[in-house]
């Protein structure tokens, strides 16, 4: 029994410690003359809009730093938020645009995210997806036709 509690003990220890190390990060040395990306605003807002509007909205950013930031990955948090990055480099003191598609066929409120990620100092970005879609009224399927007198 002595030696079941004491193999526990030295597996749980090693589980402890092992998914302690996974957790830790790896400290990165920042370049104080890197690229730093600076969004006007982490909130892309759709506002109130019907169904089937414009589903596209444009971010615009800047490279505040002193080296040319390259933006390696932009994921929306699900297929329909699809954004579109700029695949060429911003250089210091330049503006880029972050376009970001949402399908405005679906109906109700928007909560999504959209993460960008880049070589930039201050790492990955995650900007917010917010509005409202209102549902537009479907088209009848079949004209009604007055069956009541006519009065003629």
């Amino acid at each position: 029994m002595k030696k079941l509690l004491f193999t526990f003990c030295i597996a749980f220890l090693g589980l402890a410690i092992n998914t302690n190390a996974q957790n830790v990060e790896p400290t990165e040395a920042v370049d104080p003359n890197g690229p730093v990306i600076s969004f006007d605003t982490t909130v892309v807002d759709f506002g109130t809009i019907d169904q089937g509007s414009d589903p596209f909205r444009i971010l615009m950013f800047t490279n505040t730093g002193k080296k040319p930031l390259h933006i390696t990955t932009c994921k929306g948090s699900c297929g329909c938020t699809v954004p579109q990055c700029p695949t060429t480099a911003i250089m210091p003191g330049e503006q880029g645009e972050l376009k970001v598609r949402y399908d405005t066929k679906r109906v109700g409120r928007i909560s999504k995210t959209v993460t960008v990620k880049s070589d930039a100092n201050n790492g990955t970005i995650t900007l917010r997806v917010i509005g409202t879609i209102n549902a537009t009224k479907a088209p009848e399927a079949f004209p009604t036709i007055n069956s009541g007198p006519s009065a003629e």
